[in-house]
């Protein structure tokens, strides 16, 4: 773990709006920007939501962004922000919209292909066009980082581009947009949104200037969560956890993730179980495994949650299982169709993610990680 002196980098978005309502602020921040072509990137469903932002000028609106989304579907979205010739690209939905609307923002009008910015700070600045981000689900935090994920088809492999210049410029965050969530999908991003905290708590590079991101983060999603599934116009709990999927974006950047979201790519990428559910049936597992590495903060952890005293290995489980459970998560590999024939291979997969397994606090090794998946199937 980092100490108080060592060096970090903190971004944020230039500018947040935060709050049920705020919407429309969004369209009076781009009309006062000048901004008369405007790029929607989104999904099917929320394209249908997009006057809700009130933007001025021609307004296009890209509606195919298909869960965990591939190069392929890269493609159409550079296509159509060629087309749109657009002065502002607007990321509008989950983590995939808005993953698509930075590669998009850094990659329309450039010389640089998708190849060429794979890795950290590839991306030649500066941007061309501005960058809004305005999340639909509270779970990935995707609207406050500077890291963008599509599958390569071929490899089955997630390709990560990390740069400054996909910071968004305006992040508006308007709980009103979850009500309409379903109580599982609600579930398990909320327990993403917790997964991106607690891993960056318990990470090696965890640093207390985002701790206390990470720990209030998880406390949201502990207090809020379960009201949300059970009540999805719970407009409190809707904001807490909106305002958690956010702290978990902060967490991201200069911390990133480690061991529990290199477990759950595979799943995403080879048998397209959502990215939250993967996490969420993750979550036990790795949290079990590191917790004799960190048995302090995976305490805090614990009473974050609401089972104070659970200490042990088994209990930090058992409690950490039954959150997920109880908020109706499916938690076994073979309840999401995942073939037991796979699970090697699946190991090998996120073996080779070194870019997260090297912030585990604890070394994971493709035989741990292949005994976690046998113990989830």
């Amino acid at each position: 773990m980092a100490s108080l002196e060592a060096p970090i980098t903190i971004v944020r978005p230039h500018l947040i709006e935060f709050g049920v309502g705020t919407a429309g602020k969004l369209g009076k921040w781009a009309a006062d920007k000048g901004f008369a072509r405007i790029l929607v990137i989104s999904d099917a469903f929320n394209a249908g939501r997009v006057d809700a932002l009130e933007l001025p000028g021609h307004v296009a609106v890209f509606g195919e962004v298909k869960p965990e989304p591939d190069t392929d579907n890269l493609d159409k979205v550079l296509a159509a922000a060629n087309a749109a010739d657009a002065q502002l690209i607007v990321g509008f939905g989950g983590g995939s919209a808005m993953d698509l609307a930075k590669l998009a923002a850094v990659l329309v009008g450039s010389s640089q292909s998708l190849r060429d910015v794979v890795g950290p700070n590839k991306v030649e600045g500066p941007r061309r066009v501005a960058l809004a981000q305005v999340p639909t689900t509270a779970g990935t935090g995707s609207e406050a980082g500077i890291r963008a994920l599509v599958t390569d088809p071929a490899t089955k492999a997630k390709l990560a581009v990390e740069s400054l210049h996909m910071l968004a410029d305006i992040a508006v965050i308007d709980p009103a947009f979850t009500f309409s969530v379903p109580p599982k999908v609600t579930a398990a991003t909320g327990v993403d949104a917790m997964a991106h905290c607690v891993e960056a708590f318990t990470n090696r590079k965890a640093h207390p200037a985002i701790d206390l991101y990470a720990q209030e983060g998880t406390r949201l999603v502990g207090r809020y969560l379960a009201r949300a599934v059970r009540d999805g116009a719970d407009a409190e709990a809707r904001s807490g956890l909106a305002l958690a999927s956010l702290y978990g974006g902060f967490c991201l950047g200069p911390v990133n993730t480690a061991g529990g979201h290199a477990l759950a790519y595979p799943l995403g990428t080879r048998w397209h179980v959502p990215h939250g559910a993967a996490n969420a049936l993750i979550f036990p597992h790795v949290l079990a495994f590191n917790t004799p590495t960190v048995p302090v903060k995976t305490q805090a952890v614990m009473q974050a949650l609401g089972y104070e005293g659970k200490t042990e290995v088994g209990e930090v489980f058992d409690a950490a299982y039954a959150f997920c459970a109880d908020l109706g998560i499916e938690m076994s590999l073979s309840g999401l169709g995942v073939d037991a024939d796979d699970l090697a291979t699946m190991a090998s997969d996120a073996f080779a993610i070194r870019r997260l397994l090297d912030n585990n606090p604890r070394d994971l090794s493709q035989a741990d990680i292949l005994t976690i998946y046998q113990a989830a199937y």
